[in-house]
């Protein structure tokens, strides 16, 4: 058989195992919202968190320790992580028209006004001002940890990166403290609706980048990375660049303009 650069994946069970786990994600959480019931979607977090690090080492082991990521293996990665942040675009800009679709032309059922009759919305120079510049500042700590590691300095490298998981965690604790302090649900017409899918979602999203990045950093500190190989990094910090802009969007037109 004649060699080629690409790495052929052996048959894995994570793919339908993880499928499956997901689905009961959304499935537990109606059961939880609707019969009270929590078992389903604690099941499915736990399966959806086990399967996440068997699939991660799997790769870390192709990747570190037996070396099948080659440089047209690397291109075809970065391929795939631009082409999923591009779904990811897509997924928020739904999100986005639904919400400028009900508050350039309010309807009559919410008073004709945006925000709504009755709804207060939260400050725009108060917790979502400071949670932007956390964002922001984490956009500078892993982009510094980006070229600590292409320079070669190690421990440079792991500061910037332990900064940057740092700050996603003040982050969420802020987005927690700021939902705990709403005067509004997500029952509460339109409004409601919108805000918390899209501040949720994207919540989540800092969530898993948070993730994807201690990950990153466990690998850095166990010399996983180099200068020239570092497509998992350099994957988590896409998608860190791409949270940190999806908040500022949300900030200007949610927070600021829409209030």
């Amino acid at each position: 058989m004649r060699k080629q650069p690409f790495h052929l994946v052996e048959m894995s069970p994570w793919p339908l195992f993880g499928s499956l786990a997901i689905l009961t994600l959304p499935v537990g959480l109606i059961l939880w919202l609707r019969l009270n019931t929590h078992m389903l979607l604690l099941y499915g977090l736990m399966m959806t968190s086990l399967i996440a690090c068997l699939w991660w080492r799997d790769m870390t082991r192709e990747s570190t320790y037996q070396g099948h990521h080659t440089s047209y293996v690397v291109s075809g990665l970065k391929l795939g992580m631009a082409l999923f942040i591009l779904s990811e675009v897509c997924f928020f800009f739904a999100f986005f028209w639904a919400y400028f679709h009900s508050s350039l032309a309010p309807s009559i059922e919410i008073g004709s006004t945006w925000p709504p009759l009755g709804i207060t919305p939260l400050p725009t120079f108060g917790v979502p001002l400071l949670n932007t510049a956390v964002l922001l500042l984490s956009g500078v700590s892993v982009t510094w940890a980006h070229h600590a590691i292409e320079e070669g300095k190690y421990y440079s490298s792991l500061q910037g990166l332990l900064c940057t998981v740092l700050l996603g965690m003040y982050f969420l604790y802020l987005q927690y403290g700021e939902y705990t302090e709403t005067t509004f649900t997500i029952a509460d017409s339109v409004y409601g609706s919108t805000f918390f899918m899209t501040t949720g979602f994207h919540g989540l999203h800092v969530f898993v980048g948070t993730t994807f990045l201690f990950v990153c950093l466990y690998r850095l500190w166990a010399f996983h990375f180099s200068k020239t190989h570092h497509v998992g990094f350099l994957a988590a910090a896409w998608y860190w660049h791409f949270v940190d802009v999806v908040w500022l969007f949300l900030y200007v037109s949610i927070y600021w303009w829409g209030s």
